[in-house]
């Protein structure tokens, strides 16, 4: 098929396919279709078109698979810190941890992460072009358009963060397809694209509600974009642009802590009302910054992430509502060796993880590994089959480590970055007193702390998938010992094993792209280390 034709269907779909609505799993049929001649010519087209975007590109990638785990953990499948029991069914999983990955074995997966991105960019650059033209002061509340602008903003913002951590320079692209003239469009240099990002999240920011994601509906909020920008701005101070934001990623994360609107979750208990449980359970925390939203309400919205919480052989018992299980994210000894034993709450049974479960009165089976107790949902597993628990994409607690960070690197080791990592480890620490850990921070050198940071990131962050972003920013890669549980290392991943025997190269920061989007256009090229030799 002639390529111009191939990507005239694609804005076909873009323009005129199902636009999904998830503005409320309980209050709307979430499925309007539109052809081109009503697109965007009411407030309700303008909802339906934006509401979309909470459900397509970057935020698909927090569907769960029984058996490839989720797209937003190919970066920890990459880091090598984590297994699956399918990997020889994935290969994505098996050429990662091999560091084998190449432009063509993981070409379906790197195909599809692009275009899902840039499907939801071309959405959001529809919305941004057509809201401002809408005559429709009945249908519109006050101050709404204004608002989805600003959330459309957010999301072209989200999802070019995701192709630019993944890929480097990508084309930047701020207008809908709507003929051929530009189709082939080259690579923008990275500097170039997060500038465009900072500038939707600032414009994003200054309209959004202020208030917390889950008390504004499970809409992003203004704290929801100041957390975004936070977290590019430190991405941005690491590799490889190595632009000094640390004082910008400062103020953002401030804006968020002093904004009020959020907390940790606390700890009723250390068993089963700990902190950490509570978080498992519950989906309309203060903690919650951002979410990937899910119902068992709504046909084709459950989360499967709970089948991940056992291991493969455990579907064979017969006591679950579902037929497969797999531990697709089993912590590698790297990670379970990151928490201390005798102080860390979250290294304790059934917190973070769980390594037996008792399905007969009379046995209790043993886990090969640990499995994340964090993904379980009881209720789905035995009662009902179907799984409505939110996914966390922002948390304060990252907020807070992200705060520490940035202002021990822009303003040394304050008092005030003490106490936000402290406000993190204390929590966990629950036989020291926060004051306790904070002197001990306190007498760290910048260096020290700054990797103190980056250990509690390892230990509150891993079953969020944010490992390999702090790889590939700091360029530092994780060692433990079963010796000294508890201490956390840092050396250069640059020649560093990963617990597989492979060798990190240079390359690996940034994924290949695929050779079908290398064949749709000429002016593209490949990343440096994956191509092609004659």
């Amino acid at each position: 098929m002639n390529i111009k034709n191939i990507f005239l269907g694609f804005i076909s779909l873009l323009l005129t396919g199902s636009i999904i609505s998830c503005n409320s799993f309980l209050d709307e049929n979430p499925k309007e279709n539109m052809s081109l001649g009503q697109f965007y010519k009411t407030a309700a087209h303008a909802r339906s078109g934006v509401n979309n975007l909470y459900s397509a590109g970057f935020m698909n990638f927090y569907n769960a698979n029984v058996y490839a785990g989720a797209t937003i953990g190919w970066g920890s499948y990459l880091s090598g810190l984590f297994d699956n029991e399918y990997k020889g069914q994935e290969v994505i999983v098996q050429y990662s941890q091999e560091l084998t990955i190449s432009e063509a074995n993981i070409s379906g997966q790197m195909n599809s992460l692009w275009r899902d991105c840039y499907s939801a960019i071309g959405r959001a650059n529809t919305a941004l072009k057509y809201i401002p033209t809408i005559d429709d002061p009945v249908g519109f509340s006050a101050g709404e358009q204004e608002s989805l602008l600003a959330q459309a903003k957010f999301f072209r913002a989200l999802n070019y963060f995701h192709l630019v951590k993944v890929y480097g320079d990508v084309p930047l692209i701020l207008d809908p397809y709507e003929s051929l003239d530009g189709i082939y469009m080259k690579r923008t240099p990275t500097a170039e694209v997060y500038t465009q990002i900072i500038k939707d999240l600032k414009e994003a920011s200054e309209v959004l509600k202020s208030e917390a994601f889950t008390k504004n509906g499970m809409r992003v909020s203004k704290t929801t974009a100041e957390t975004l920008l936070a977290d590019v701005y430190m991405q941005m101070s690491g590799y490889p642009l190595q632009e000094n934001h640390y004082k910008d990623a400062a103020t953002a994360a401030r804006n968020v802590i002093n904004s009020g609107k959020h907390s940790l979750t606390k700890n009723v208990d250390e068993d089963q009302q700990s902190a950490y449980n509570i978080l498992r359970m519950e989906d309309n925390l203060t903690e919650y910054i951002f979410s990937k939203e899910r119902t068992t309400s709504t046909s084709g919205f459950t989360s499967n992430w709970t089948q991940l919480s056992f291991p493969v052989y455990a579907a064979a018992w017969g006591i679950f509502k579902y037929t497969l299980t797999n531990n697709a994210f089993s912590p590698m000894p790297t990670i379970v060796n990151a928490y201390n034993p005798d102080k860390d709450l979250r290294i304790k049974e059934r917190q973070f993880f769980f390594n037996s479960y008792e399905y007969k009165t009379d046995s209790i089976s043993k886990f090969k590994a640990p499995a994340p107790w964090l993904y379980m949902d009881e209720e789905a597993m035995f009662e009902t089959g179907l799984s409505g628990k939110d996914f966390p994409i922002y948390r304060y607690s990252e907020v807070l480590l992200t705060a520490a960070e940035a202002i021990a690197q822009s303003e040394g080791v304050t008092s005030e970055a003490v106490g936000y990592l402290a406000d993190v480890r204390s929590r966990a620490y629950t036989k020291q007193t926060k004051e306790e850990i904070a002197a001990e921070l306190t007498a760290l050198s910048k260096d020290d702390f700054i990797k103190e940071v980056w250990a509690e990131r390892l230990r509150e962050l891993c079953l969020d998938h944010k490992i390999w972003d702090d790889v590939q920013r700091t360029r530092m890669y994780p060692v433990t010992s079963s010796d000294n549980k508890g201490v956390v290392s840092f050396v250069n991943v640059i020649g560093a094993k990963n617990p597989f025997g492979a060798t990190f190269q240079e390359k690996h920061l940034l994924c290949p792209i695929s050779d079908q989007e290398l064949q749709r256009n000429p002016e593209l090229n490949q990343n440096p280390g994956y191509e092609t030799k004659d």
